[in-house]
């Protein structure tokens, strides 16, 4: 059963997608493995001081059209020249406007590590993100039973792929690392009303154990949104909108990780 809300309709027409677009497991199994893995995630996310990944992202349910034009290119290097840890990049195509090409693109112009953003319910999708050269995934706990959550999990790992497991309540929490994962996401924004609350990630961070790598999601905007979340315990942040919407995404970056 899909949860409720904008995101149980975006499963919905995940699934539909992949059903309407089949793809030979096999074949895409071997072409998947015979690339090479991407840039090491773990050692940058863990690397002293704070680590952003930034997001690539054309529109998004909650704010709408971002930059439909962006080119992912353009705005992976501007990332990366202004001191990303990583690149998150959208591939979800009818309610983010992004693709497994716009992933491609970002993994072959650009040395840090890309993290697939989407919906991931098979393996499937997982071996589409090793085939474009990604070096993380999202997997996120409310669209994902415990079994499927494990199973994925593993996959991903076996793949030679990061898993990054996002929660928004502390049962979530618990099912993340239950998971084993070494890599959980604390989202603030609410998937199903899309209302975002920094007080989410602040609440739950104690209950991530120490040796995890805990990443804030959602609603960093300025460098005191940063350091609020710096006391709470956090050293790596996904930051998406502020970024996109930015007339100057360098600036704006480099605003959220350099002393004031």
């Amino acid at each position: 059963m899909n949860p409720p809300g904008v995101l149980g309709q975006i499963l919905e027409d995940t699934r539909a997608r992949l059903l309407a677009n089949p793809v030979d497991l096999a074949t895409l199994e071997e072409r998947a493995l015979s690339t090479p893995l991407g840039p090491d995630a773990m050692a940058s996310l863990r690397a002293p001081g704070i680590r952003i990944i930034a997001e690539v992202k054309r529109r998004s349910p909650s704010a709408g059209d971002l930059k439909e034009s962006a080119d992912p290119i353009t705005i992976a290097k501007t990332y990366e020249a202004a001191g990303a840890a990583a690149i998150s990049v959208l591939t979800e195509p009818h309610h983010f406007g992004g693709s497994l090409e716009d992933l491609q693109q970002v993994t072959d112009a650009c040395g840090l590590p890309a993290l697939r953003k989407d919906f991931i319910v098979g393996r499937r999708q997982l071996l589409e993100a090793r085939l474009a050269g990604a070096s993380l995934v999202l997997l996120i706990a409310a669209c994902l039973t415990d079994d499927e959550l494990e199973a994925l999990h593993s996959e991903a790992l076996e793949l030679g792929l990061q898993p990054l497991v996002e929660a928004h309540t502390a049962e979530e929490v618990r099912r993340a690392v239950g998971s084993g994962s070494n890599l959980v996401g604390v989202n603030n924004r609410d998937l199903v009303s899309l209302q975002v609350d920094l007080a989410v990630a602040e609440s739950l961070r104690t209950l991530i154990p120490d040796g995890v790598t805990a990443v804030a999601e959602s609603g960093v905007r300025v460098r005191d949104d940063i350091e609020r979340l710096r006391q709470a315990g956090y050293e790596a942040f996904l930051v998406g909108s502020s970024l996109m919407e930015a007339d100057d995404p360098a600036t704006q970056l480099r605003r959220l990780w350099e002393p004031s």
